[in-house]
């Protein structure tokens, strides 16, 4: 019990600061019934600005326009239609911050330390948001960006990106921060 408090406070701290770490399925406490709860119960702030979750239907909901600014992925997760991300969402979910989106596939410790990736397998994700990043993790499946800043961290790709303006390919950043962003299909430009 004492470890998953540790963990859920970690995990409000951490994302309320902009960094993820989130506790993994097996060590939720009995009183939580689900990753949300736990960060809730430790932050309010964290509620309104991130989507913490393993279920595919909160993962598509959490990318839409009336999602979040951060979603996380707790566990491996199989999404059957087509992802769009879209909206304008700011870092940390404060209006004066930066445009900025994040997708996370892992879960760290408190001192940044990769613990866990995630695989997100889908048909499509179609992204429309401005300065959407994508952290340690695998996308099973294609990328169509029609957005500025879309970037890779630490993130493999098993599909093809396509972008569609030379403009959005010019401002992606497909390794950001040499992390060993990988892509396995093509990177292309459709016009």
């Amino acid at each position: 019990m004492k470890k998953t408090k540790l963990v859920t406070l970690t995990a409000a701290v951490l994302l309320s600061g902009g960094l993820l770490a989130a506790c993994s399925p097996d060590e939720k406490s009995a009183e939580s019934s689900t990753p949300e709860s736990s960060v809730a119960a430790s932050s309010e702030d964290v509620v309104s600005s991130a989507s913490i979750t393993d279920k595919p239907e909160e993962i598509v909901k959490s990318l839409s326009a009336e999602g979040n600014w951060i979603t996380a992925a707790t566990a491996d997760v199989t999404v059957d239609q087509e992802i769009v991300v879209d909206g304008e969402f700011h870092d940390k979910d404060d209006a004066s911050a930066d445009i900025y989106r994040k997708l996370a596939l892992h879960t760290q410790d408190e001192k940044f330390n990769i613990l866990d990736n995630f695989t997100l397998t889908v048909p499509k994700i179609v992204v429309n948001s401005e300065n959407f990043t994508v952290f340690y993790g695998t996308i099973k499946g294609d990328i169509e960006v029609n957005a500025n800043g879309f970037s890779l961290i630490g993130t493999k790709v098993d599909g093809n990106i396509t972008f569609t303006k030379e403009e959005y390919q010019t401002s992606a950043d497909l390794d950001k921060d040499g992390k060993g962003a990988t892509v396995t299909g093509e990177v292309t430009v459709a016009e």
